[in-house]
């Protein structure tokens, strides 16, 4: 068995002042008390201060104003895509908005692909369509099940799609034990995305949108009923 990863301070450290600022404490546009004062307050050094500011400056929650101080960003005016999967951890309520954008860009994607996918590309998902029915265990079901809708991305033919695909995929990567509803059964999986890839394969346009619409209408329920 692989050894998992211990915390460290740094791991702590960062957790606790995302979720200070995510609940306020530290409103947004306001600047973070003097380092040695923030450092005593968590009971830390100010090197693994340093070091968990650099990690919440990269995710774009703060940022350093030389001389002035840190502050925290506006995230949510000034923020990108990869601010979900810390958004999510944060509250669960996010995964709804997350499935509405899933829904409507999946749509899209199946769309795209009926009309550009090539010979290839409909070989390759009709392989990882059976990958699905042959996984074992609902994570590895899932995980298959997620490898169908990148490949969908990829017949489209463009790259911007594929990374719209990994970042939704990405944005809740952190509650997927939650969210294992529609892939307990891989055979019921199996049925479900069928008639999206087929419809793809044979180049139906409409039906593509319609079987996409279907599935991620379908399997969105599902998770958030697991969810609660």
């Amino acid at each position: 068995m692989e050894t998992l990863p211990r915390e460290t301070i740094v791991d702590v450290l960062e957790s606790r002042l995302r979720e200070d600022i995510l609940t306020g404490k530290h409103p947004v546009g306001s600047y973070l008390p003097p380092e040695r004062e923030l450092a005593d307050g968590y009971g830390v050094t100010r090197t693994s201060l340093k070091h968990a500011f650099g990690r919440l400056m990269q995710v774009g929650l703060l940022e350093t104003r030389h001389g002035v101080g840190t502050r925290v960003r506006d995230y949510a005016r000034l923020g990108g895509a990869d601010l979900l999967p810390m958004l999510v951890r944060h509250s669960p309520d996010w995964i709804e908005e997350i499935f509405e954008v899933r829904r409507g860009v999946g749509v899209l994607i199946a769309e795209r692909a009926s009309v550009r996918g090539t010979g290839r590309d409909h070989e390759k998902l009709a392989g990882l369509l059976d990958s699905v029915r042959e996984a074992e265990g609902a994570d590895a079901v899932q995980l298959a099940d997620a490898e169908v809708h990148r490949a969908l991305a990829r017949a489209t033919g463009n790259r911007v799609y594929v990374l719209l695909t990994n970042t939704l995929f990405n944005a809740y990567l952190p509650v997927r034990a939650a969210l294992a509803g529609p892939f307990t059964d891989p055979d019921v999986a199996h049925a479900r995305l069928a008639p999206l890839v087929e419809a793809v394969r044979t180049r139906d346009r409409d039906a593509a949108r319609a079987a996409s619409e279907d599935y991620l209408t379908t399997t969105a329920r599902i998770m958030l009923d697991g969810l609660g």
